[in-house]
């Protein structure tokens, strides 16, 4: 639908971008549950440790060429087919050195099994470069059903097979295989599918343009994976890989649920804002519809998990997972206002303002290594606090500079955000107080999900909200469309 409409294009990427996202993390849900009763916190763990390393090679390996090529409104084959070979060549390097550094690696925290298994999942890295190029041309050409599609087969498929692997106890190895051949048969899928073709011409001249703008966000990305990673390394070393296990499970039910929400804006924001050009007075109307939008979707569902997310670990993976729950809970009140970074980044990318986002980023990631170390002592789950805590405060900064860009003011920004903060709050206020006897776990869950979801939605119903009136006019004739 190349010559649709702007708005029509931006909905129907929304819309396959949450569709795909939904079934996604059903896929996740049903085999998170499933392996989690299987496993052990420290399997869990294990494969934490290693994600420091996989992330920042991953980095380099993309080195911000995807946003450099989606943010080119002319880029031409060859910009494309030099970024191929770049991402292949060096996500082969890149294996190679790891490889012989798994040693070094096992050393670090004492677990001589990390050698093999480190060399098995890093083999990740080389597959994974084949889709950099893949991924850019289908996120700038908004075709957010075929990438959906392919995430969906490929989840599907790696869940099934790592369930069989678990089923016969190989533990940890299952979560490996699973990270590998998701990563694999994704790969393979995005490379057929793709309009864009590589062809075997290695002029990687074109690297020189698009570096200007990438260089910025690879450094950014590095000291990003660092930032997000360092709790499972401290933990790794310092404490035991249960308590790895214990975090990382808290944070991956809260990522399964904001990475509904993500998704949906990570495919169609950047490219939309980019087509919209430097008209500032139409890019503060599709940034305000965008805030309201994930407002609308964000509050109740990633606050909705924090306060179900006791019942929901206890019924679902079992009492040995309880430590996990303030995990939980902390990551879903970041992620509930994690949209408002995914857009304000991809604006703030959309003026070529790769510089300021890294010395954002990296001035917030050097305060929170601060704040780890002086809360260090205190324990885990204050050093964790602290930490969101900052994350939070960095979206005024974010606002502050989206505002010099564009104009966005404060008091818009929060006038799209309060009313489905303060009508999400309240729904749980009425649910809690009502349901805060019951201690029947299932009608307990059961009774917070349903009183809050039918407040919400009679709230949103009878206020005339024009979100809620077009989410339901897209989804009905959508509806009409596929029948």
């Amino acid at each position: 639908m190349p010559n649709a409409p702007l708005k029509q294009r931006t909905a129907k990427g929304l819309f396959w971008g949450g569709f795909s996202n939904g079934v996604l993390q059903l896929i996740y849900i049903v085999y998170g549950i499933y392996i989690a009763r299987i496993l052990h916190q420290d399997d869990f763990g294990v494969l934490c440790a290693l994600a420091i390393f996989s992330g920042i090679a991953n980095t380099i390996i993309n080195s911000g060429f995807s946003s450099a090529l989606i943010n080119k409104s002319d880029a031409a084959h060859g910009d494309y087919n030099a970024v191929f070979w770049f991402s292949l060549f060096m996500g082969l390097f890149l294996y190679l050195l790891l490889f012989l550094c798994a040693p070094l690696i096992a050393r670090f925290y004492g677990r001589p099994e990390l050698t093999a298994l480190s060399r098995i999942v890093f083999t990740g890295l080389i597959f994974g470069s084949l889709s950099v190029v893949p991924y850019a041309v289908f996120v700038k050409k908004l075709m957010t059903k075929q990438y959906g599609i392919i995430s969906i087969i490929s989840v599907f498929i790696s869940c099934a097979a790592a369930t069989i692997i678990a089923r016969q106890g190989y533990g940890y190895w299952a979560l490996a295989f699973q990270q590998l051949i998701q990563i694999f048969v994704g790969a393979l899928l995005t490379v057929i599918i793709c309009p864009w073709k590589p062809t075997f011409s290695f002029d990687f001249s074109p690297l020189k343009q698009l570096f200007s703008f990438s260089f910025k966000i690879l450094i950014t990305g590095i000291f990003s994976i660092i930032n997000t990673n360092i709790f499972a390394v401290i933990l790794a070393k310092f404490y035991s890989m249960t308590d790895v296990g214990n975090y990382s499970q808290g944070q991956k039910w809260s990522a399964m649920g904001a990475s509904f929400i993500s998704g949906m804006f990570a495919c169609v924001t950047q490219p939309v804002l980019v087509e919209i050009g430097d008209e500032k007075a139409r890019q503060v109307n599709a940034l305000r519809k965008l805030i309201r939008c994930g407002a609308f979707l964000s509050f109740p569902l990633m606050l909705g998990l924090a306060f179900v997310g006791r019942e929901f670990i206890q019924i679902a993976l079992g009492e040995m997972w309880l430590p996990a729950v303030p995990f939980l809970q902390l990551f879903c009140l970041w992620n509930a206002a994690s949209f408002l970074h995914t857009l304000f980044t991809n604006l703030i990318f959309t003026r070529g303002k790769s510089g300021l986002y890294m010395k954002i980023n990296i001035i917030t990631g050097l305060l929170q290594l601060v704040l780890i170390a002086a809360m260090y002592p205190f324990g885990i789950f204050p050093m964790i606090a602290g930490y969101l805590a900052l994350y939070l405060l960095s979206l005024f900064v974010w606002h502050y500079h989206v505002k010099q860009l564009i104009g966005l003011q404060l008091r818009d920004a929060l006038k799209d955000i309060l009313p489905y903060l303060g009508i999400t709050l309240l729904c749980f206020g009425v649910a809690w107080l009502t349901t805060r006897n019951i201690q029947n776990l299932y009608l307990l869950i059961s009774l917070k999900i349903g009183i809050s979801a039918l407040l919400y939605v009679f709230v949103m119903k009878t206020s005339n909200s024009v979100m809620f009136k077009e989410s339901v006019g897209f989804l009905m004739g959508n509806k009409k469309r596929i029948q």
